[in-house]
């Protein structure tokens, strides 16, 4: 059972109501974000909710016990409130999220409905919708090793063994051109055998993208230095000149049992 305080139960008793949702979001760099529904900005425990963001309530449901529950809200993607690189860039996955029924009249008459984390997000266009996930969804995922015919480490962690800082799995490189979407033609620091960063990791150090970080779909080595395809197009434009930071990847099968193996033997 939800406790209401006393002072929202008497104005939910009332023959009208002046209430609204708001939202605060913390992202995965640390920066809390408030929005509102409401015509005009709201403001407590330190946050601005601001108006006219284009967020808005889409749907929701509500579970007993341990049953998932979660909503929706959905908006469109503005310079004042979400903007379009910062969602495609990651910075709005699994962020942390608050969401409160207020009186716009007294902010300090508000009720919080649920905190949970931010799923998937679906764009068309300009427009949004954003998948809310309750505190329960944490207790839905499978715990505990796995047994499959592909190895179950991952690379780099403590069964893997792979050390990802030591030079031979990690390396340095800027843009020479860009190629097609999400394809590039590179620089890299060192020299590496076809193949060393597929399944990795390419992290922007400079650019317009500075900050983010792509999947490698695969690492080729050509005349003039080494083709980089991404699985997904950056955020933003790449042009020639941009810094980035590779880290290995590994296709996980038992033959290569791990780099670090692999390059012993």
């Amino acid at each position: 059972m939800r406790d209401i305080p006393a002072a929202l139960a008497a104005h939910l008793a009332g023959g009208s109501t002046t209430l609204c949702h708001c939202w605060s979001l913390t992202r995965r760099d640390g920066l809390t974000l408030g929005f509102t529904d409401h015509d005009r900005d709201l403001v407590f425990s330190g946050i601005t909710f601001a108006a006219r963001s284009g967020l808005e309530a889409a749907e929701a449901s509500a579970e007993l016990g341990f049953a998932v529950g979660g909503g929706e809200v959905a908006g469109a993607l503005t310079s004042l409130g979400i903007a379009d690189a910062d969602v495609a860039g990651g910075l709005y996955d699994t962020a942390g999220v608050e969401t409160w029924l207020v009186d716009w009249t007294d902010p300090g008459t508000r009720l919080l409905l649920d905190v949970g984390t931010i799923g998937e997000i679906r764009r068309a266009g300009t427009a949004f919708v954003a998948e809310l996930r309750g505190l329960m969804d944490r207790l839905d995922e499978e715990r505990g090793r796995t047994f499959r015919a592909t190895c179950g480490a991952d690379l780099g962690d403590a069964r893997c063994r792979v050390d990802l800082a030591d030079p031979r799995f990690r390396t340095t490189g800027t843009v020479l051109a860009p190629a097609q979407p999400g394809e590039m033609l590179t620089a890299l620091a060192g020299a590496f055998p076809a193949g060393r960063f597929s399944g990795g990791r390419l992290t922007w150090n400079s650019g317009a993208n500075a900050g983010l970080a792509n999947d490698v779909r695969s690492h080729t080595v050509v005349e003039g230095g080494a083709r980089i395809e991404l699985w997904q197009e950056p955020p933003c434009a790449v042009a020639a000149g941009d810094a980035f930071t590779l880290t290995a990847g590994c296709d996980k099968c038992p033959r290569n049992r791990s780099l670090s193996a692999k390059l012993e033997g």
